[in-house]
């Protein structure tokens, strides 16, 4: 980090600077980092590191590498004597490789830090005043840290009893027990620095934490999860600019060390990241240096918990997982019922878990589980789609299904815990924007709460996890309370979130011996007039899924109220589609028309030919003509099911669909052959 002391100049370096400009937060940090990054420790600061009895530190050796170490001595080791000032009257132990960096003048990262309450405060500064009994540091720059990803460890007595002389093995590679000991670790700290304009080292040293074993070994090659934090991107910043690092791991229980330097590499996007729950980057570490020291600390700790933070996160397990399940996503795969819930007199829960070798994709809050159904009596398998009704975060699949019909009665009846379902990887674009701020409006009807409950499940996970506080109005509605679904667990979620969370339950015929504000909180259905009075005035993002009947009259009447169709995300249940209004500055889809004359259609895979009539219908009725059984669900180009790939030839939509297929696929259920197929050119579908 660069210093702040003219105040002209920015508290960022080009690192830095870079990255935040990437997460869109640039101008908000130069503010905040103008406010409370200081060239002094305040009071408070002082006192802190007086309390405390280690340190952590970073240098840079003679050859330019970073090393990240621990300083530990008696309680008030560390004091700061003038607020420009931090003496450590204490010294690195024999074999330390930071130690021969700390000369007068050099430049240092230190960070202090309390694991039974989780505070640290950073400090980086130069050398000065080193003798015998310690060194001093004059402060270049001060500042509080977050607590998160901190594990709560209580501080245990240090070893009474005298230790052996500490040996240093050095290594240039990871053995066996230095790579179990990375892979179980929570913690690490890692030492960073950049070279600044005017040719002074800038030394950074920062805690990492996760779940056990959130760093993966794969021979000398690191891989670790970087998880929101608190934006300054110091020790990132660092290493886009200068990929040298220094780790130190810690074992809390018998005191030993493991210092590492190598270099790094950076992971701004792509599969692995988005495998990985809570992961916003990747960053690497191939191994260059190993020092061992066993038994090097005095100090010892033990893990009373988990930081909240950390434990919403994942696993590398977990990020693998995921990622061959994603080279399956198109196949039938089974799902065992683990658990069978009732959420309403219409609505069951079913929880899935994979029941072969393997993870689940992971997939977008919105989105719907494909299920193939053999039930008895049917020529061929039925094919449904159910919305996901948890959160991309839980970890666990669950569908939630109204008894309504052939497929959704064979689940109510015959599926039990145990039974064996197939499924394909979750599709759908009617999906929630995660790292969207504006507040958000969520309008259920029915089972049309399934996909809202997984959206608003979603942004309370967010919200924890990013601390902000995007707030969601639910309104749900029902004919009965009988029927309003996840009362319980809208309840909890209400009270985990605060004044975050605003929840409407709107009866239209409610229960003799309901009193409404008591037993539900509105007599009537979900329209505009509603909408006027219950909502205050803002800039929301609406959301509604339900009924074809009730989502086109919302919609409608959103639009006359001059809200942007952009703002308008909607779904509906059954075989109709919403009639859309674009936005007249928007892109609109200029669709061709549809084949006034007959057209030959070639199914390329099952070799079999057909000719479509104007007016005839679709080309999934088409196909079924011919005695071809594709895969479909809703009918209506809703569900994405039916997704066939166009060889030659192009269709048209009389009705476009709400989700929109590739270009060179077609949605079979409600497409026709375009205008430009007429005469004797045939339409080719890979079926």
């Amino acid at each position: 980090m660069t210093s702040p002391q003219p105040t002209n100049l920015s508290p960022w370096h080009a690192g830095e600077k870079q990255l935040q400009e990437r997460v869109g937060v640039a101008e908000r940090m130069e503010a905040f980092g103008r406010r409370v990054i200081r060239d002094h420790m305040p009071d408070q600061h002082r006192d802190f590191y007086r309390q405390l009895p280690f340190l952590l530190l970073g240098s840079v050796d003679a050859q330019g590498r970073p090393w990240a170490s621990i300083l530990e001595g008696p309680v008030g080791f560390a004091h700061s004597p003038e607020p420009r000032l931090l003496r450590l009257d204490s010294v690195l132990g024999a074999g330390d490789p930071a130690a021969q960096a700390l000369q007068d003048g050099a430049a240092v990262g230190l960070l202090g830090i309390e694991l039974h309450t989780r505070r640290r405060n950073r400090l980086n500064g130069n050398v000065v005043g080193r003798d015998a009994q310690g060194l001093g540091i004059a402060v270049d720059q001060a500042f509080g840290n977050c607590p998160q990803y901190i594990q709560l460890r209580q501080h245990l007595l240090p070893v009474s009893q005298p230790l052996p002389a500490v040996v240093a093995e050095q290594l240039d590679h990871l053995d066996e027990p230095a790579q179990q000991m990375i892979a179980g670790a929570d913690t690490f700290f890692v030492a960073s620095y950049v070279t600044l304009e005017d040719g002074r080292l800038a030394v950074d040293v920062s805690h990492r934490g996760g779940q056990a074993g959130f760093v993966r070994v794969q021979g000398n090659r690191l891989s670790i999860p970087d998880f929101a934090g608190n934006l300054h991107f110091n020790t990132l910043g660092n290493l886009l600019l200068n990929p040298q690092a220094g780790l130190l791991f810690i074992d809390f229980a018998t005191g030993d060390l493991l210092q590492i330097s190598g270099r790094t590499e950076l992971t701004l996007e792509g599969d692995e990241i988005r495998a990985f729950q809570g992961a916003e980057r990747l960053w690497h570490v191939e191994v260059e240096q190993v020092i061992r020291r066993q038994g090097a600390l005095t100090l010892r700790w033990d893990l009373q918990s988990y930081s909240p933070n950390s434990l919403m996160t994942g696993s590398w397990e977990q990020a693998e997982a995921r990622l061959q399940a994603q080279t399956l996503r198109d196949q039938w795969r089974p799902l065992r019922v683990a658990r069978v819930v009732e959420e309403s007199a219409s609505i069951r829960s079913f929880y899935l878990e994979p029941a072969d070798v393997g993870g689940w994709p992971a997939f977008s809050a919105g989105q719907h589980l494909p299920l193939r159904l053999t039930i008895p009596g049917q020529a061929h398998p039925v094919i449904r789609t159910y919305s996901l009704s948890n959160a991309p975060s839980d970890d666990v699949l669950r569908i939630s299904v109204k008894r309504d019909g052939l497929a959704s009665g064979y689940l109510h009846d015959q599926i039990k815990v145990g039974s064996l379902l197939e499924a394909k990887a979750a599709q759908g674009q009617f999906v929630l924007d995660p790292v969207q701020h504006r507040p958000l409006v969520l309008l259920a009807a029915g089972v049309g709460i399934t996909p809202l409950l997984s959206m608003l499940r979603e942004v309370a996970y967010q919200n924890r996890r990013l601390r902000r506080r995007r707030t969601v109005w639910l309104i749900q509605s029902a004919r009965q309370q009988a029927e309003l679904a996840f009362s319980r667990e809208l309840h909890e979620l209400q009270q985990q979130s605060g004044e975050t969370l605003h929840w409407l339950r709107v009866i239209s015929q409610p229960e003799a011996g309901l009193q409404e504000g008591l037993d539900f909180d509105l007599h009537g259905r979900i329209d505009i007039e509603l909408l006027k009075a219950v909502l205050p005035f803002d800039d929301y993002d609406f959301v509604l899924c339900g009924p074809a009947g009730f989502t086109q009259a919302l919609y409608d009447g959103l639009r006359e109220l001059n809200i942007s169709d952009s703002r308008l995300h909607a779904e509906t249940f059954g075989p109709s589609s919403l009639r859309r209004r674009p936005d007249l500055a928007g892109p609109t889809q200029d669709w061709p028309l549809a084949a006034s004359n007959p057209v030959p259609v070639l199914f390329e895979l099952s070799a079999k030919e057909a000719r479509w009539l104007p007016g005839s219908g679709s080309l999934l009725e088409l196909a079924e003509s011919r005695g071809l059984t594709p895969e479909f669900s809703c009918r209506g180009g809703t569900c994405g099911t039916c997704r066939t790939r166009i060889v030659s030839g192009q269709v048209t939509y009389p009705q476009p669909p709400s989700n929109l297929p590739a270009e060179s696929e077609a949605l079979i259920c409600c497409a026709v052959p375009a205008a430009g197929t007429d005469g004797t050119q045939p339409l080719v579908l890979a079926l």
